[in-house]
């Protein structure tokens, strides 16, 4: 059985993406979008999914790239649940129609903030970059990106700031940030907060603007 919750997409305003929730709790029919790239990340459970004609084990931190027209399938579920966003529009995949991973290794970005790279152009993904990131305790600096991105919050818990006005963050919230929204992410504590983002086009997770253009420092 299997269910499908929407988080973002064009009825919200998200052209680029449609970010879903997934949840399995056995087998499932075969999924796979003919126009999009998707990029999966497993929040919690396990199991096994066929994926591209091979199978692969799944668990809590798991993620794939699935390019347009490749069918994958939940083969074994133990109460899996899946952030999957489509991306709209894809650019050419290099000849990979999958790629299954664990995250890279740890980098630095401003603010004391940290991120681990999943899906990349490297690993055959050329639309998007798909990333963990890690906010420690703290409010960072009002900044922009060049790029358009959805964020999920894994865990620990926070505020998005933009334009004075505020909004609680903690695990489950999704948020959607066009390209050169000028905004903060405050982590209140106690712990570390945990973000899984996707945004287009792809590229350094680390690169951000200051409101008045300036390339943001580490």
């Amino acid at each position: 059985m299997h269910s499908s919750d929407a988080l973002f997409g064009p009825d919200t305003g998200c052209d680029a993406f449609e970010q879903r929730l997934l949840r399995f709790s056995g087998p499932s029919d075969e999924s796979g979008d003919g126009e999009s790239d998707e990029v999966l990340y497993v929040i919690s459970g396990g199991g096994a999914i066929s994926l591209g004609g091979g199978r692969s084990e799944v668990a809590a931190g798991s993620a794939a790239y699935v390019a347009r027209g490749t069918p994958w399938r939940v083969e074994e579920a133990g109460e899996l649940v899946v952030l999957s966003v489509l991306v709209r529009d894809p650019l050419p995949a290099d000849g990979r129609t999958h790629t299954v991973l664990d995250a890279a290794a740890t980098e630095n970005a401003t603010a004391g903030r940290q991120f681990q790279l999943l899906a990349t152009p490297a690993v055959g993904c050329a639309s998007v970059t798909q990333f963990i990131g890690i906010i420690p305790v703290g409010r960072a600096p009002d900044h922009f990106h060049t790029y358009e991105e959805v964020v999920y919050v894994l865990e620990g818990t926070g505020a998005l700031h933009i334009d004075g006005e505020s909004a609680e963050m903690r695990a489950g919230t999704c948020v959607h940030l066009p390209a050169r929204l000028v905004h903060c992410l405050e982590n209140v504590g106690p712990g570390e907060m945990r973000v899984l983002g996707v945004f287009r086009p792809a590229g350094s997770p680390a690169e951000a603007y200051y409101p008045d253009g300036t390339l943001a420092q580490y």
